[in-house]
């Protein structure tokens, strides 16, 4: 007895386009059970080829945009993959994007396109914690269910999504927690955005913070980002790391603060005075959970410095530099972490 479902006629499928950076998903090793790589020597289209249920859930295009491992991702690409996606998208040529990257950097990317793309419209990032040539490689059921995602009309207007190991990650809240393990990403205060099985969506809420298509933020005119600087905070830190990264050049500095968002006495009076002199001091944690709250231990308005609220170091940067493209009042940049 024949089946009556059909198959979507091909040219009735989403239409995905997948935009190539590098990666551990495009990496390639000399054996297949070796941790050290080479991140970026799979194309995009081998990428592609290497999942043959792709066609089956969208009419997918590649194209190569970088070739690097995440942690020599630059702001110069950042800002060159959001110009493109939002040309793409805005041109209407495609329903959903899919970004390839490396994991290590991935959350700052995420967060920086859930600032910048303009539309409500997928896009996805993947990659893999595993080279395209291992035993067990995990890049291409990744590659496969991101592309689900970003062909699923119902993904739309959640912002930038990370999926990674089965599951639907939101850009806000995400970060890697694990050097090496598959299960590295995890969403620890807003929760995961949805699972994906297979190619099977299920998702549980959407986003709390502004994003994407409501975002204040533009690219118009922007080539290069303002310089900020993360300061990890430990037990007896030199408080004239504040000085160097002030000599440098730097605008704004976040403080990866111990605990909620603390450093000590001498930092802290070095960081009010870089503060009274107009450069912007962002207090972040370098605990992997929990809000940093304004005037909880340390006195925010007399110091003038910024609580990051839900935004760990990485992303308190990314925010602020956005941030400091135009002039804001400290209060309007404190603002803006509670928006974002």
């Amino acid at each position: 007895m024949h089946s009556t479902h059909h198959e979507p006629a091909p040219d009735k499928k989403p239409r995905v386009m997948i935009l190539a950076t590098g990666g551990t998903i495009a990496g390639a090793a000399d054996s297949s059970i070796q941790a050290g790589y080479t991140s970026g020597r799979v194309s995009i289209d081998a990428m592609i080829g290497a999942v043959p249920g792709l066609a089956g859930i969208a009419r997918v295009h590649g194209e190569q945009v970088a070739n690097v491992g995440s942690q020599d991702m630059t702001f110069a690409i950042m800002i060159d993959l959001a110009n493109r996606i939002n040309a793409i998208l805005g041109a209407d040529e495609v329903d959903g994007v899919v970004v390839t990257h490396g994991t290590d950097t991935m959350e700052e990317t995420a967060h920086f396109l859930n600032l910048t793309v303009k539309s409500k419209k997928p896009v996805v990032l993947t990659g893999a914690m595993r080279p395209a040539t291992a035993v067990s490689a995990d890049g291409p059921l990744n590659l496969y269910n991101a592309v689900a995602v970003a062909a699923d009309s119902d993904a739309a207007g959640r912002g930038t999504l990370v999926v990674m190991n089965d599951r639907i990650h939101g850009a806000h809240s995400l970060t890697k927690t694990n050097t090496t393990s598959v299960e590295t990403f995890i969403s620890p205060i807003n929760g995961l955005i949805g699972t994906v099985n297979y190619g099977k969506t299920e998702y549980f809420r959407k986003p709390f913070r502004k994003h994407t298509d409501k975002s204040d933020f533009s690219l118009e005119g922007v080539t290069s980002l303002p310089r900020v600087d993360i300061l990890y905070a430990c037990a007896d830190m030199p408080a004239d790391l504040i000085d160097c990264s002030v000599e440098k050049g730097a605008k704004g500095i976040v403080i990866a603060g111990d605990g909620n968002g603390n450093m000590n006495a001498a930092t802290i009076k070095r960081a009010a005075q870089a503060a009274k002199k107009g450069i912007f001091i962002v207090r972040s944690s370098r605990v992997p959970t929990g809000k940093v709250g304004r005037n909880v231990e340390i006195d925010d308005d007399r110091m003038r410095f910024i609580a990051s609220d839900e935004l760990n170091p990485a992303k308190a940067r990314i925010l602020l530099m956005m941030a400091l493209l135009k002039k804001r009042s400290l209060e309007e940049v404190q603002q803006l972490f509670y928006d974002y």
